[in-house]
Order: C-alpha cells, then structure tokens, then sequence
C-alpha cells in the first residue's frame, strides 16, 4: 500500500562531499533546533525544493532522524508531503522535500474574502483521506494542527498537504504511551498518559475542524494545567453567536471525532462516510465575517512565537508563490529580486524593532487581555522541534 521500507538504512543516503555543487540555495524558510529549511534549485534540473538541513550533533538522535525518513519513505499519497531524496555528508543530513508553495491553512482563509462550511468541509475531507491513508499503513502523525496543513500551490483549487512528521509513529502494536503533541490539539488519552492509539489524530481533526467554523480552538484557558483538564474532561461548547449559522450536521460531525472514550471516537473512514463530508449537508452560508476576525484575533499573531526565521512564510513566501507561477526560464532571475527586496525589508524590519523595543511587550499585554487562544498555541509537550 505505501512504499516498500529498504533493509540497509544507509542505502536511503547519497554521499555528498558539498550539498551547494548539487543544488542552488535561494532563501532561507525556516528553522529549528536541529535543522533549517532552504528554498533550493536542482542544478541539473533546474526544480525547486525545500531542502531540510539536520545538522549532526551528539545531542540530535539518529534513532529520531530514522523514524521520520522511515515514516516519509513509506507514504505516497496527494495530500501529503513528499520525500524525494536524501544526501549526507560529514556535517549534516539533508532531506529533499517537495516543494509546497501555496502558504498556510489560516492565510489563505484570510484572503478568501469568502468563506463557507462547504469550503471547511473540502478541507477536512483532504485531511481525513490522508490520515486514513497514514493509519492503514500503521503510521499515526501525532501532531495535527493547522500550520501543519499547507496548500500546494497558489491555485484556488490547490490540494491541502500534511506536513511535519517529526513526531509520527510507525505503530508496533497499535498502542502507544510517549506524551506528546501541541496543547490544545492533543487527546485527552494522551494527558491522561494512558496508552493510545491512531484515535488521537481523529481527534486532533475534530479541534482542526471546530477551529475553521469558528476562528478558536474548542478548549482554552489561562494556563497549560487548567487546559489540560479541561480536555481530558472533554467539556467544550457551540457558544453563541459564533455558532448561531453553523449547521447541526457540522456540530454532530465535531462532536463525533472529539469524543473522550476513543473507543466510541469516530474513525477516519467512518468520518469520511458523514454527510457533513459524503454529503450536501455542510451549509454555502458566508461565515468570512466572523471567521476571519476571530483567526486574526486568536492565531494571526502567533508568528512572534515561531521559530527563528520562520517569518519567510509570510509576505516573502507569498511573493514566491507568485514567480512560481511565472514560466521556469524567469523563476531564477525574480527569486533573486526578490530576495533582494527581503533583505532590504528585513534590514527595515530590524531598525524598526530597534526604535521601538517595547512593542512586543505591548503586544503580549495586548494578548493576554485577549479571550480564546493563549501561549500554550505553539508549544509543544516535549522539547522537540521540527519542520516537516
């Protein structure tokens, strides 16, 4: 069904003395503890990748390393992101990722203008054909959220793509124990630290769901303690008038999938099966308004929490999207313009946040006076971090 796993580890790896003789790097578009991710242009070939750079330390795990390469081999699927090589050399590991160009689940909402529950349904529907995929193959991604859904390209009908399987799991037998995930997305098995299986990413679905008929996640609160029983209580509410135009066919789907027994959870092919997906029950209504205020007001922010050098997906990484449209024989030339243009703006960037050095503490005064979402938004349980 997925990719035959190869006995002789080394074999996925291409020796290289210099990663630069073979590929182009054009801009940086991220960064984590152990790695950084490079928009990069095939020298023989001329395509455009995402190259993910692990740098060798004692303190990076190969065993880590090997899971998400064995997990990424093994998959082949249209809603999921692509592993297409991978090199070595003394220094680092470089995976050889699929180019994903269209920008984040959230900002494409924003700049719809228009949005519908049909339109969330299309989503999740995309989502929940690769989770099923995933869990037919044994493989549960644990970390489902929406800045792990990214769109392929900048078309209006682009595909969703999963991204991010730092934390995947390849399933030994069907249970597991280790805690871990993003507050707010995570099951209450898991905070319950009781074994678990390929239930939790239904549920994470579920939070994924709610969050896009309304603009905030299903469970928020002060502190991490308070929302961790929160969820493992499973307590959540429709609240007026956020919920008023949301149809009864959307809220008996979400409510299906954030079930708190996981044995009674709906799983990926029984949610496939609701009419709220299989269906014409998910309402054309216009919910733009209130939607993109509240993602605005609950997650548009949460870029000052990333990652150093993440801000390449924001208006640089729109720009990309938009050469890349452009026929293969210019893209070269205006990526570099446009890097030029990034420098600069960045440079301003820089001066700017030396003149005014309290404005991100005005904005965490800002947040904190704020209703749904919290800090708790882009950490994780454990000190692990990765891009894809």
């Amino acid at each position: 069904m997925g990719r035959k796993a190869e006995d002789d580890c080394s074999s996925w790896r291409k020796q290289t003395a210099n990663i630069r003789k073979t590929f182009i790097f054009m801009e940086a578009l991220g960064s984590g503890a152990f790695s950084e991710v490079f928009l990069v242009k095939q020298r023989v070939t001329g395509k455009l990748y995402a190259l993910k750079c692990i740098k060798k330390s004692p303190a990076f795990r190969d065993s880590s390393l090997e899971n998400e390469i064995a997990v990424l081999r093994k998959i082949k699927h249209e809603n999921i992101v692509t592993l297409e090589d991978i090199y070595e050399s003394t220094t680092h590991y470089y995976l050889v990722m699929q180019l994903v160009s269209g920008g984040e689940l959230f900002d494409r909402i924003l700049e719809r203008g228009v949005y519908t529950e049909k339109d969330a349904s299309l989503v999740i529907r995309q989502v929940l054909s690769a989770v099923k995929y995933l869990h037919e193959n044994g493989i549960v991604h644990r970390d489902l959220k929406p800045e792990n859904l990214l769109y392929l390209t900048p078309e209006e009908n682009s595909k969703i793509m999963i991204t991010d399987f730092g934390l995947s799991k390849m399933e030994q037998s069907g249970v597991m124990s280790t805690a871990c995930g993003t507050p707010g997305y995570v099951a209450p098995e898991v905070l319950a630290q009781k074994p678990y299986s390929k239930a939790v990413d239904c549920w994470s679905i579920g939070v994924i769901t709610y969050i896009l008929l309304c603009g905030y996640p299903p469970f928020y609160e002060e502190t991490e303690s308070k929302l961790f029983e929160k969820i493992k209580e499973g307590y959540y509410e429709f609240e007026s008038p956020f919920w008023d135009d949301i149809s009864e066919s959307a809220k008996d789907f979400i409510c299906h999938l954030l079930e708190k027994d996981p044995s009674e959870r709906y799983t990926c092919e029984k949610a496939l099966r609701h009419p709220w997906i299989d269906g014409n029950t998910a309402l054309h209504r216009d919910i733009y308004p209130s939607v993109s205020l509240q993602i605005q007001k609950n997650f548009a922010k949460s870029k000052w929490r990333r990652q150093p050098g993440a801000h390449a997906a924001g208006a640089t990484g729109r720009a990309l999207r938009l050469l890349l449209q452009l026929p293969e024989h210019r893209q070269q030339s205006e990526v570099l313009l446009l890097l030029r243009a990034h420098t600069a703006q960045k440079s301003q960037q820089e001066t700017r946040e030396e003149a005014e050095p309290a404005s991100r503490a005005r904005w965490e005064q800002f947040r904190k006076q704020q209703p749904p979402g919290g800090s708790w938004e882009l950490k994780r349980l454990r000190a692990k971090s990765s891009i894809f």
